[in-house]
């Protein structure tokens, strides 16, 4: 068995779960303690039998509660180091025996769940997408991407199922209120996934086994659920054996089952 859910998804916080019939594990904390708690209560888990909260980058819509949560539980928080380095003042409130540093583009496992970070683009450190293994299954989680490359497609390819950002539109963008210097930083190269452009990835992915797609971190000034939705279905065209869902902003998705 392997199930993944967004806890919570947006720029005001993101937090994604996924388990086997072995393992929990969180990817991000970026809202409050009690967030998490109210969301993992929703879905029947307790905080207890997270065994890992796996952290894409540094932002603090993605490692707000990651000190809190390890010392309150006794969590182990995985990052990689450049990742550790830009946190210091989460770092140094985490024990030394939950402070764990994985290598990028090199596996690692917690408990049965084998686990893979490939590199992304975007302002920060050392960002990171995960794919996730168990079971001859695999999900991959990629967010906060400035642009897709042929190494990003590559990484995502053979996944079961997929949490994708799909961040803005741009015509909306453009029109927001935003400064123009905020403007530029998200439809940047380092910056965020528009939905016309996660629709192109998901495409592509169509042809390398994918069958389900949660949509993740959409932009509550600079999007629309319906509007994302219907821009990635567009770019799908012939590609209909998908499915494709949005992540709520505060509240907990659908629990998935990875077919």
């Amino acid at each position: 068995m392997l199930r993944y859910c967004s806890l919570y998804s947006g720029s005001s916080g993101n937090s994604f779960f996924v388990e086997s019939n072995k393992t929990q594990i969180l990817i991000d904390a970026g809202v409050s303690t009690k967030k998490i708690l109210t969301a993992l209560d929703k879905l029947n888990v307790s905080i207890n039998n997270i065994q890992g909260i796996l952290v894409t980058h540094e932002h603090t819509d993605h490692t707000k509660s990651l000190a809190n949560l390890s010392a309150k539980y006794n969590i182990p928080i995985y990052a990689n180091k450049k990742t550790w380095n830009a946190i210091p003042e989460i770092s140094d409130k985490i024990s030394s025996d939950n402070k764990k540093i994985f290598n990028m583009l090199e596996n690692f496992s917690i408990g049965d769940l084998k686990i893979f970070a490939f590199k992304i683009s975007h302002d920060a450190a050392d960002p990171c997408g995960f794919n996730i293994y168990n079971s001859n299954k695999k999900i991959s989680i990629a967010t906060d991407i400035g642009c897709v490359t042929e190494d990003l497609l590559e990484n995502l390819k053979n996944s079961s199922s997929i949490l994708l950002e799909a961040n803005y539109d741009p015509n909306i963008l453009k029109c927001s209120r935003y400064p123009y210097i905020l403007k530029e930083r998200i439809s940047g190269k380092k910056g965020h996934l528009s939905n016309s452009s996660a629709g192109k990835v998901l495409s592509n992915l169509c042809n390398f086994g994918l069958t389900q797609a949660l949509l993740i971190h959409l932009s509550k000034e600079n999007n629309f659920p319906e509007l994302a939705y219907q821009t990635v279905v567009d770019e799908l065209s012939q590609n209909k054996n998908i499915s494709i869902n949005i992540a709520p902003r505060n509240e907990p998705s659908d629990l998935f089952n990875v077919i």
